[in-house]
């Protein structure tokens, strides 16, 4: 009987074996086409149209490069004996269109010694330069006055900030404003930066204990360290001297000072 079961079981592999597996083989390619024949999608001829499109915009700015940014910076936030002192700008605008604010003051022992706000329109003159033109008010020292103001504001070739204004007021007083500053990188966040102020009046004007002439010059040394781009706080020294008629007008005619603050933008 195994004998018989087993010649049985061998009857049936071989019959499966012998079934037809011609849906498991692969697809036989299809013959290439010959030499000459079209293809099923023809490809249409260039046009003047297709030639157009191709081509880069020929303005310098597109228009989607000139949309409306803004920046806020206090460049010195610091504190010294028995004093704080101010200076920061903001604007908002494009590339050719910027509305300024530009503010500095400072205060010693809890009064308002000087404080001032300009509004400027600025507009690019040259890559690095832009041409600002506006009014300035004086809240200190003295009464308050206003000025008409007009000035260049930029980047020099060898990477000096500069700023120099000048203003017309009431009753033919006129005045000037420059200021240069530089970035030393002792590393990458570690940060010399020089700065020198000079003022400069047309009249004398003693109720403000200004003379005219050059009245005074800053000059400033400040160490700081960028914990992040846009947060930095330094230390630093200032040396500021009044001259000529001013310097006579004043109590003390230079003053030096050790100061600590912050740089801070966004």
């Amino acid at each position: 009987m195994k004998r018989l079961a087993l010649a049985l079981l061998c009857c049936v592999a071989l019959d499966a074996m012998a079934q037809d597996h011609s849906h498991h083989m692969m697809p036989m390619p299809m013959p290439a086409p010959t030499t000459g024949e079209q293809p099923k999608t023809p490809i249409p001829a260039l046009t003047d149209a297709d030639r157009a499109a191709a081509k880069p915009p020929m303005a310098d700015h597109p228009e989607h490069d000139n949309a409306i940014q803004s920046f806020v910076q206090f460049n010195r936030l610091e504190g010294f004996d028995g004093g704080l002192e101010w200076q920061g700008q903001a604007w908002i605008g494009t590339d050719t269109d910027k509305l300024w604010l530009r503010s500095e003051g400072e205060r010693i022992d809890e009064r308002t010694e000087a404080a001032d706000l300009e509004v400027l329109y600025g507009k690019p003159i040259a890559r690095w330069w832009d041409l600002v033109a506006g009014v300035r008010h004086d809240f200190k020292p003295g009464a308050s006055q206003d000025w008409a103001a007009i000035g260049v504001t930029g980047t020099t070739p060898y990477k000096i900030e500069l700023e120099a204004t000048a203003y017309i007021g009431a009753s033919g007083r006129t005045a000037a404003r420059i200021e240069a500053e530089y970035e030393a990188l002792l590393t990458n966040r570690l940060i010399l930066q020089p700065l020198v102020e000079l003022n400069l009046n047309g009249k004398d004007d003693p109720a403000r204990h200004v003379g005219a002439g050059l009245s005074t010059a800053e000059a400033g040394l400040r160490l700081r360290y960028e914990v992040t781009r846009q947060f930095a706080p330094y230390i630093g020294v200032v040396y500021e001297r009044a001259f000529g008629d001013t310097a006579d007008l004043r109590h003390d005619a230079s003053d030096t000072r050790v100061v600590a603050g912050f740089r801070i933008w966004f």
